[in-house]
């Protein structure tokens, strides 16, 4: 490819890409991309030279669709497939391990359709199986396709899962127990990771030392991701262009010092040493096992030592063009991984600058060097992560002046001297125990900073003026020849904006209510003007995951939580609750087992928050007869004559006993025990009379939930019904004198009919 083609490859493999993810597996787009394509082909009649961009952004469309033709089709969702795979990765956890998989054959049940397509699959194998990185088995999965819930700015875990060329996920069946039916055949990476695990280091040791050199990053447990997401410190475990470009540095370092002694007349001409530090750069990354983070990286070193000798290179952004259009040209998903964006944006600015300054000189330029560059690529990487995330890091900037140098000067060296001093008795295990010590000071630098400067999720409504704020900032100070006023002008913008009250503040006498998307469970916030309040804590699966810590960051306070009962779905979230949040009191039925001291909800007790009454139904006082269904808490919210009634997994007859209390008709119901049989009865659905129904229960669950006869029920009612397996969260507003409408997450492609 020459250098001159650069641009455009890149700009036709990113359209390529573009329609290819818009039009997504079910073509809603093609009408458009006809006319898109038939224009193409016309143009080049015209001008020939043009189809070659043609070719390259049609391989990018192809093979972006091909993903979308990958994923298990939707028959076989919830049915038990028969696959022959290859274990990619194994991540274990308590009692458990979580498994990528390639594919080699899948066999699907008589009269579905066929699984053929399948690729990647990313499953769970609950017990102790000693499930290996290259192992062959034979399994039989309960798969479904690639989705996550969904829930208002949160991880979009079905985009993630995209992006990642999962086609299907789910768990491992004991029965059929699985088959091995090859054994890994121990390659340099498992033999390294093999002798890590012998050598005579804490946990934590163990763990980075293989993430920060090996790049087996899901060894981290989820307490070092959330330590790291906190600080904005992230990019500096994952292998990327900070690792190789240390490696290929060092080695050019080495190669040149040896070029030297070897040929000291002219040992600047000398070609080898630039090609033995791009040898290193790829061998690194091969070792890594080329993620797309380590991928990226070789690209971008690689490119980075072509420019840098002088030799027919290309200009600075020359190679940054043509590293894009190579890299989505390998991997046209990487499109959609912020990663990519964030580190060609970082790169991008580098070269702004620096260009047309003298490389820096001595310990002291670099210094200054480092400094400079610090601190102007952190306003312009926070606003690029808060676009993208919705959050922010406050402390990241002061921690990665310190982290980056101290990382990269003595952490990875270390770790990585100790890989190549190994073979010397005593040597090896003296370097990391140097970076043992080194990593406990950079832990307890992240600690510090979480403690005293934790994430920070600002209000919707100041995401985009703040992010405008930090690119200005960073342009003001980075640019050239920008005034002085213009430059305190955007600090002092950037330094106020955060205090603004942006937020909305809902007034007195209405109250925010989101259903949220947890699955096959149930979590419920109330929000009024000085009031916040959880009905439920959602599930806990049965690999530890808590739906409730995906939604909002540490530290939030909530005035009451009300726990139905203690049910595993209804009350898997009380241990995040109590780890990362404040709550002001518990509320649950009395003799429920929970790790929380709680008031019993008893009948007849009522209070009020900002003009919105709060009402227990059921169950009554010293009720510890009834199963833990039928003792659930019973709440009624009234805004005026809008009424929200949650009713837990009561059965039919405890509905009967606390319907007569009701004031019909209820605004929203949120229809008991997730829309099975045993609730919502004939007697309930018709003197409640519900305008809203909502079904809180998880996509394809086992229970086939909400089931026939209730659906039925509330649909004679004239119900409008809504569920969370397929709409996501759901939002609604209780006001008085006003109609309520519920607003769902998820929008189904073509709309729904309004209710």
């Amino acid at each position: 490819m020459r250098l001159g083609v650069a641009v455009p490859a890149a700009l036709a493999t990113l359209i390529g890409v573009l329609l290819a993810g818009w039009s997504g597996a079910e073509g809603h787009f093609l009408p458009w991309l006809s006319i898109i394509l038939v224009s193409l082909l016309w143009l080049t009649l015209g001008r020939p030279k043009l189809l070659i961009w043609l070719l390259i952004g049609g391989f990018a469309f192809v093979s972006v669709q091909q993903e979308w033709g990958r994923r298990l089709p939707p028959g076989l969702s919830g049915e038990d497939v028969t696959l022959q795979a290859r274990i990619l990765s194994v991540q274990r956890e308590e009692g458990s391990s979580r498994m990528r998989l390639a594919v080699e054959k899948c066999r699907a049940p008589v009269n579905l359709p066929n699984c053929d397509s399948l690729r990647r699959v990313r499953v769970s194998a609950y017990g102790e199986h000693a499930y290996q990185a290259g192992e062959r088995w034979q399994m039989t999965l309960r798969l479904r396709p690639p989705r996550g819930f969904a829930n208002p700015d949160t991880f979009n875990f079905e985009r993630w899962l995209w992006r990642e060329g999962i086609h299907a996920t789910g768990y491992v069946r004991q029965d059929p127990a699985p088959q091995r039916l090859a054994t890994a055949a121990p390659g340099l990476r498992q033999k390294a990771l093999a002798m890590l695990a012998s050598q005579p280091l804490e946990a934590r040791t163990q763990r980075w030392l293989a993430a920060l050199t090996l790049g087996e990053s899901g060894q981290l447990t989820q307490d070092d991701w959330a330590l790291l997401n906190a600080t904005g410190t992230t990019h500096l475990v994952v292998i990327s262009g900070l690792h190789v470009g240390l490696v290929a540095s060092f080695t050019l370092l080495l190669a040149r010092w040896a070029a030297r002694l070897l040929s000291p007349t002219n040992w600047r001409l000398r070609a080898w040493p630039w090609w033995l530090a791009g040898a290193a750069a790829v061998g690194y990354a091969t070792l890594a096992g080329l993620a797309p983070p380590a991928t990226r990286a070789m690209v971008m070193t690689l490119l980075g030592l072509w420019v840098l000798s002088g030799r027919h290179s290309p200009g600075a952004w020359q190679a940054w063009w043509l590293a894009l259009a190579l890299i989505l040209v390998v991997n046209p998903l990487s499109f959609w991984r912020p990663g990519l964006w964030l580190s060609f944006i970082a790169v991008g600015w580098l070269i702004i600058i620096w260009q047309g300054r003298q490389r820096p000189s001595g310990i002291k330029g670099w210094c200054w060097a480092l400094l400079r560059s610090q601190l102007l690529l952190a306003p312009l990487m926070a606003a690029a992560v808060l676009l993208a995330f919705g959050r922010v890091a406050p402390a990241a900037p002061l921690i990665n002046l310190v982290a980056v140098p101290w990382v990269s000067s003595v952490m990875v060296p270390s770790a990585l001297l100790g890989w190549l001093l190994a073979p010397l008795p005593g040597v090896g295990q003296l370097m990391w125990w140097g970076f043992e010590q080194a990593l406990a000071v950079f832990h307890q630098l992240l600690v510090i900073a979480v403690r005293y400067a934790p994430l920070w999720e600002p209000a919707p409504a100041l995401v985009y003026p703040l992010a405008g704020a930090l690119l200005l900032f960073a342009l003001c100070w980075g640019l050239p020849g920008i005034p002085r006023w213009l430059r305190f002008s955007a600090t002092l913008l950037t330094g106020l904006l955060p205090w603004a009250p942006l937020e909305q503040t809902l007034p007195s006498g209405e109250l925010r209510v989101t259903v949220y998307d947890v699955g096959q469970g149930q979590l419920i916030e109330l929000r009024s003007a000085t009031h916040r309040m959880l009905y439920d804590t959602g599930p806990r699966f049965r690999s530890g995951f808590m739906p409730l810590q995906t939604l909002w960051p540490a530290g939030q306070q909530f005035n009451q939580v009300m726990v139905s009962h203690a049910d595993m779905d209804h009350a898997g979230g009380v241990k995040s609750l109590l780890d990362d949040h404040q709550v002001n009191q518990w509320l649950a039925p009395s003799g429920e087992s929970l790790p929380v001291e709680a008031t019993a909800c008893e009948r007849g007790q009522q209070w009020q928050y900002d003009g919105i009454e709060y009402r227990v139904l059921w169950p009554p006082a010293g009720e510890n007869t009834l199963s833990a269904n039928d003792r659930s808490c019973v709440l009624e919210v009234s805004v005026g004559e809008q009424r929200l009634l949650i009713t837990g997994d009561v059965g039919r007859d405890i509905e009967r006993r606390f319907v007569a209390d009701l004031t019909p008709p209820i605004s929203v119901l949120v229809a008991g025990h997730h829309g099975s049989h045993t609730s919502s009865g004939v007697q309930f659905v018709r003197m409640s009379r519900p305008l809203n129904v909502i079904f809180s229960a998880g996509r394809d669950n086992a229970f086939n939930h909400p089931v026939d006869d209730v659906v039925r029920r509330f649909r004679d009612q004239e119900s409008c019904m809504w569920s969370t397996a397929h709409d996501g969260a759901l939002r609604f507003t209780l006001q008085a004198n006003q109609p309520v409408e519920v607003i769902p997450w998820r929008k189904l492609h073509g709309g729904r009919k309004r209710c």
